[in-house]
């Protein structure tokens, strides 16, 4: 875990009483050595072990980003905008059966960046498996929001790191580095260029997050990292404001997509038409949240599989031809496309029993979801789980197929089970014992969403063989 140095944190306590701050300096800021992270020249690729979500939320003219890592262990980066107070991040959260923040990164304290940290840090603190640590750049804001922000993290006793270039965030199964800010900062302190900037590797897929990172930023970033910024997805610096998002940015990153979060009517003219020409002319797809919605990408390690909540085009000069998708409104995302290794595939695969006779994965049903457990689903895990029937002749060997719900959250089938010809099969969320009719996918929080979710199936190749979706 990353601990703040002793000056850098009294340098910080001092600004936040200067800019009229209420209460006292936040509670528990460590003064400890940083623990560094290592440079990217000598990172090693992130041995992948699951699968890791991104979730680009859809908050209009904000932006809020979901990391669930391949342990549940979980990261929010940012919460929206002030106008909202945080409601559509809760609500979210909430659908997605996120029951603890372990790290909460504050990007920079812009009100449009940091307008839920108050609710979210009361709810997940009295409600809720609370907040880890909070990740802060240290530069204030002297707005109202900025001032309930603190007061909830003094209120309630949140770790609160000052977090630089070079500092560690410690999340099992991500690679995590912090890339910025620098020391000293950039610009006269300036917040946007002097953001949190995140690269998050999970095999051979990495995700770039810039915050509002602007000219001076990047240029910062691209001199001194070059190519080893190279990653799978960026996401656009600053809405995808014209001084975000540079040509230099983009040829060191060499993105295989970009997601870009603003409101569709932005005031700002957000996306601005400079930032996807320079993606046109790279051929890179652009996933906008105001005509895709919610943007939920899944890393196996070796690919990204790409979710969206609506069909929208990609092409940066076209994007604006996608219907709008109003902020906070709830629905399923469908995969649109696959970055990296294995493309999409939607063909019924063929399967070998264990007779040796082939046949077809349409034998295999799913007979009954329970995604709504009696009571609090959190109590109450095994009484949440799919059935799934062979309406086959023959046994089906599951060996290796998977389950997986919209957010990407897997199960595996043990090694050599079979499903006898006409049998039924319960897969519970919760722990217990596996049996040829009972198996247990051995989590600690709901899997499945009560107001709607996607059941996938694939066989041990990665092809969807089954896969239904209730609301």
């Amino acid at each position: 875990m990353f601990k703040s140095r002793g000056l850098s944190i009294l340098l910080f306590v001092v600004v936040l009483l200067l800019a009229g701050c209420s209460g006292s300096a936040p509670a528990d800021i460590s003064t400890a050595d940083p623990t560094p992270s290592p440079s990217p020249t000598t990172t090693d690729t992130t041995t992948a072990n699951g699968t890791v979500q991104v979730h680009y939320i859809n908050v209009g003219q904000s932006v809020s980003t979901l990391v669930v890592g391949p342990t549940g262990e979980t990261m929010l980066i940012d919460t929206g905008h002030f106008t909202d107070d945080g409601e559509y991040v809760l609500q979210y959260l909430q659908r997605h059966d996120i029951d603890r923040i372990d790290h909460l990164v504050v990007s920079h304290n812009d009100a449009d960046h940091i307008g839920g940290n108050a609710v979210i840090i009361n709810y997940y603190e009295t409600e809720a498996n609370g907040i880890g640590a909070i990740y802060d750049p240290g530069i204030a804001a002297s707005t109202q929001t900025y001032e309930r922000y603190l007061d909830a993290v003094e209120e309630h006793g949140v770790t609160l790191y000052e977090t630089r270039e070079g500092d560690s965030i410690q999340f099992e199964g991500v690679d995590t580095q912090v890339l910025g800010p620098p020391e000293p900062y950039l610009d006269n302190d300036g917040r946007n260029e002097n953001s949190i900037v995140l690269k998050l590797t999970h095999g051979e897929t990495s995700f770039l997050l810039t915050g509002d990172a602007e000219d001076d930023q990047e240029a910062y970033l691209v001199d001194k990292y070059g190519n080893q910024l190279q990653a799978t997805v960026l996401k656009a610096g600053h809405h995808g404001s014209s001084s975000s998002t540079s040509g230099d940015l983009l040829d060191a990153v060499q993105p295989g997509a970009v997601v870009i979060s603003s409101a569709y009517d932005s005031q700002y003219g957000h996306p601005t038409d400079e930032v996807l020409q320079r993606l046109h002319d790279r051929s890179i797809p652009a996933y906008w949240t105001a005509t895709h919605g919610d943007i939920v990408l899944v890393s196996d390690g070796a690919g990204v599989s790409v979710r969206t909540q609506q069909a929208a085009p990609t092409d940066p000069l076209a994007i604006r031809d996608g219907e709008p998708v109003e902020p906070g409104t709830s629905g399923t995302v469908v995969e649109r496309d696959r970055l990296g290794a294995t493309p999409v595939t939607t063909q019924t695969a063929t399967i070998v029993t264990d007779g040796g006779t082939t046949g077809t994965a349409d034998s295999l049903q799913i007979a009954d979801i329970n995604a709504d457990a009696e009571g609090d689903d959190r109590e109450n895990l095994n009484d949440e789980y799919v059935v799934f029937e062979n309406t086959g002749e023959e046994s089906l060997d599951l060996s290796g197929w998977t389950v997986e719900d919209d957010a990407g959250r897997t199960y595996t089938f043990p090694d050599s089970y079979t499903l006898g010809a006409g049998e039924t099969v319960t897969l519970y969320t919760g722990s217990g014992t596996d049996s040829d009719t009972d198996l247990y996918w051995g989590s600690g929080s709901p899997i499945w969403n009560n107001g709607g979710d996607t059941v996938t199936v694939r066989n041990s190749d990665g092809d969807i063989v089954r896969q239904e979706t209730y609301e």
